[in-house]
């Protein structure tokens, strides 16, 4: 081979496999980037919103929202309580041949099929995962804008409306549970509310549609701050709604 075939192609070996690594480079940065615009657990689709089998991290700190929810509530809510519900959901998951590959979700159109112990921790566990998402710290005149206000203001008259008729649902909620906002079949906004850890996406629900919003009004969720001023826990709740979370929820549903 002549001293010219040979050096033609280390070349062409030199390049391509630069070209080589410098693509998988490539891939690694890009799937990196595209994992940033995602929340976790949430796939890239975010018409799925989807719901995984194991707890993640909270988006922001203990006390990110003391102003309105306690550093020590928060920890107990998220370090015992809800990671009771996602040990839970994975025992009832193993038990019941669940495969855990597939996003949460799936589980509530048929819940009926299942136990009992199923029924409350797949559904402890997706709601708080949602519940988290749906808080951040504290803003001023933190209000919903773009296509979720004007379908707000649309369907229940004005923001203040809604904001009444949630808080209402979530007040009348008797015992344990939680209130939402959801859109119903016909992707028409509605409010209501659901018992312990019940959700609008299970067939078996009092009310059914996807989720946008929701507040959890058990006990332990603010108890320590508010004893038995559930009112004055709502009030203050909307303080630090996430309404880009939930506008996401509206805009890819």
């Amino acid at each position: 081979m002549s001293d010219s075939s040979t050096s033609g192609r280390r070349k062409f070996i030199k390049t391509t496999a630069g070209g080589t690594v410098a693509f998988t480079l490539g891939l690694t940065g890009l799937s990196n980037l595209l994992s940033s615009f995602t929340e976790p657990g949430q796939e890239l689709n975010l018409s799925n919103f989807n719901t995984g089998f194991d707890q993640q991290p909270l988006p922001y700190g203990y006390d990110a929202l003391e102003n309105v929810i306690d550093a020590k509530t928060m920890e107990i809510h998220y370090s015992k309580h809800a990671a009771a519900y996602a040990k839970n959901l994975k025992e009832a998951a193993i038990a019941e041949k669940v495969d855990m590959s597939q996003p949460v979700e799936k589980l509530f159109a048929k819940m009926d099929t299942y136990t009992a112990k199923m029924r409350n921790n797949a559904g402890g566990h997706f709601n708080h995962e949602m519940f988290w998402k749906s808080m951040r710290p504290k803003t001023d005149g933190n209000k919903p804008v773009g296509t979720l206000k004007e379908a707000i203001e649309k369907e229940f008259g004005s923001f203040e409306k809604f904001k009444g008729q949630f808080s209402d649902a979530a007040k009348n909620r008797f015992g344990s549970g939680w209130a939402w906002l959801y859109l119903d079949a016909n992707k028409q906004l509605k409010i209501g509310s659901t018992p312990n850890q019940d959700n609008p996406l299970m067939n078996i629900s009092e009310i059914k549609g996807f989720p946008l919003l929701s507040i959890d009004v058990w006990e332990h969720a603010y108890y320590l701050k508010y004893q038995n001023k559930r009112a004055d826990y709502i009030e203050n709740w909307w303080n630090v709604v996430n309404w880009d979370y939930v506008q996401q929820r509206y805009e890819n549903k």
